[in-house]
């Protein structure tokens, strides 16, 4: 049976993906560091190993690996979506907020794509990593947020570059406006509107179509994609920069 490891598993797209992999026959390794909703989110899914970890926190991160090595046979897939929506202008993103950005989203990345290095060459795997189409086109508040997901994009190809001769692919997917809870929170009725006048496809997209191209990726059907970054927007892509109703 092939191994998923998901972070951010606990709600979300990472909780739509440890779904899919599951109805595709996979197991999947859940890793949250929030323990109350990874504890809930896991119950009644089935084949799930629910650990909790800070992904930034490089200790932890080393936990999770040896953890990993020890309970799974194979580690076939590493999804790293765990991030942080942390929006605001240049003017209030002071160092320690910035941080607090790049922590998680880019060093997290990068410090469980090293540790499960050698899991993922020996088993020939696949790496999908979740950046942001705020990593693809500019806006307003994302000088974090933004910066961290395109940093993200080029590291995912630094990891094909590197590691396709052990037969690992990397691949990045960057999605547009998703109709999570987060983006309910956030997102103002003239935040939605504008998004789905700017959206070809006229609609947020869902966890779950964002959640069938991760588990594509890391399938035999996607055995010749590697070092590729793949926006699933709906077309906003290639509809412009920015929206008025982000400016201030």
């Amino acid at each position: 049976m092939k191994t998923a490891i998901v972070t951010g598993a606990a709600r979300g797209i990472g909780l739509a993906t440890t779904r899919q992999f599951l109805e595709q026959g996979w197991r999947v390794v859940m890793i949250d560091r929030d323990a109350p909703a990874l504890s809930v989110a896991a119950q009644g899914l089935g084949d799930v190993d629910p650990v909790v970890c800070d992904v930034s926190i490089p200790d932890q991160v080393r936990h999770i690996a040896a953890h990993v090595s020890q309970s799974c046979d194979s580690i076939d897939a590493l999804v790293n979506n765990a991030g942080v929506a942390d929006f605001g202008p240049l003017g209030d993103t002071d160092f320690s907020r910035w941080r607090t950005v790049m922590e998680t989203n880019l060093d997290g990345v990068f410090l469980m794509s090293q540790a499960l290095r050698e899991g993922l060459c020996a088993a020939r795997g696949a790496i999908v990593n979740i950046a942001s189409i705020s990593g693809l086109r500019a806006s307003t508040l994302r000088v974090a947020y933004g910066t961290s997901k395109a940093a993200v994009m080029h590291l995912t190809q630094q990891y094909a570059a590197e590691l396709g001769e052990y037969g690992v692919r990397a691949n990045c997917i960057c999605p547009g406006p998703v109709d999570t809870k987060l983006a309910l929170a956030v997102h103002t009725p003239e935040i939605r509107a504008a998004y789905h006048d700017a959206i070809p496809l006229n609609r947020y997209g869902t966890e779950d179509e964002i959640a069938a191209m991760i588990t594509f990726l890391c399938s035999e059907a996607a055995s010749y994609v590697t070092g590729q970054v793949i926006a699933v927007d709906g077309g906003f892509q290639s509809t412009g920069i920015g929206l008025p109703a982000l400016r201030q």
